[in-house]
């Protein structure tokens, strides 16, 4: 078990790079992961929600009771500035439809799984940042489908009961599975250790999803990759500051304001991968845009924890300098 702990840890620092490295192999040797179509596409999306369930305890949902406005405002922010900018983006930059569709699904899904690890890594405040997570993944079955059609309807037929019956079954199930699970076992030793190896089986699922479509659609990249890649590099740049810039007009302290940016800027695009490939399999070019925002939210997310962890030990260092300066 210790060992599986310390691979689990290894892979949660290192998601990005993981991530990479399984989108590569599968660019170059799809049939190994192949597999991650369909139905299990959705299984897998299922055992990365349910992990995040076995993390969730009494004391989260005591959080949204405790802090409801910070709570609204980190919703309101998520289902609101991340749909409509990846709407904006996709009109302004003239995005073909099938490409629209995956920025805007996106958008629409809730925060990532793994915000709340970089929250923590940027002392961020943490559950603040597990408070968004929950009460923004709760709210997608009903708030995604809406967005998705609301925004992307006139683009492509968009059957919003059918997204909410799927998101129930691979997101709301098995969080609320993971849920009583922990609450009924959550202070036994075993369980506790168990839980310690869930963050690593959330990366390779989410690395499982990121293959699945590389295998697929991987050979589609090069005929409009770039333009992928400066629609979602572009849609979650600006999301972080958007979330930044929320935070400091609510008068947010630094905390706060680091975590709504990531909560805000970091989607659970392994879920709008998911939707992407069930729902939406006419418009490959959609599954990919999501696949690509899976990849690099992690990256981005890792770049601006480390940003904001720089910023502090320069500030500490600053601090002592003066402190050095007035005892000379």
């Amino acid at each position: 078990m210790k060992t599986l702990q310390k691979i689990s840890s290894m892979l949660s620092s290192k998601t990005s790079v993981f991530v990479i490295l399984v989108a590569i192999a599968a660019f170059f040797v799809p049939d190994i992961f192949s597999w991650v179509q369909g139905n299990n596409q959705s299984l897998v999306l299922g055992v990365i929600m349910f992990t995040m369930g076995l993390t969730l305890t009494t004391e989260d949902f005591k959080v949204l009771a405790k802090r409801p406005l910070d709570i609204f405002i980190g919703a309101a922010a998520q289902y609101l500035i991340m749909p409509f900018l990846a709407y904006g983006i996709s009109t302004i930059l003239r995005l073909p439809n099938e490409i629209a569709i995956g920025l805007i699904l996106v958008g629409c899904c809730p925060g990532g799984v793994s915000s709340n690890i970089m929250s923590y890594l940027c002392h961020g405040d943490v559950p603040f940042s597990v408070g968004m997570t929950t009460a923004s993944t709760l709210l997608s079955p009903l708030m995604t489908p809406m967005m998705v059609l609301f925004l992307a309807g006139a683009r492509i037929e968009v059957n919003a009961a059918s997204m909410f019956i799927s998101i129930v079954k691979s997101v709301l199930l098995p969080v609320l599975l993971g849920f009583i699970l922990n609450t009924l076992f959550g202070k036994k030793e075993a369980f506790k250790e168990a839980q310690k190896v869930m963050p690593g089986i959330s990366v390779i699922g989410l690395a499982l999803i990121v293959g699945g479509v590389i295998a697929l659609q991987g050979a589609n990249f090069f005929k409009s990759g770039a333009v992928i890649f400066i629609a979602v590099l572009l849609h979650n740049s600006l999301g972080y500051a958007l979330g930044y810039g929320v935070g400091k007009l609510t008068g947010m302290n630094t905390a706060k304001k680091r975590t709504i940016s990531i909560e805000v800027g970091m989607q659970n695009a392994g879920l709008a991968t998911n939707l992407a490939t069930a729902h939406f399999a006419a418009a490959p070019q959609a599954a990919m845009a999501s696949a690509v925002s899976c990849v690099w939210h992690s990256i981005s997310g890792t770049i601006l924890a480390g940003f904001y962890l720089q910023k502090d030990n320069m500030q500490e260092e600053q601090a002592k300098n003066r402190l050095a300066a007035e005892t000379e």
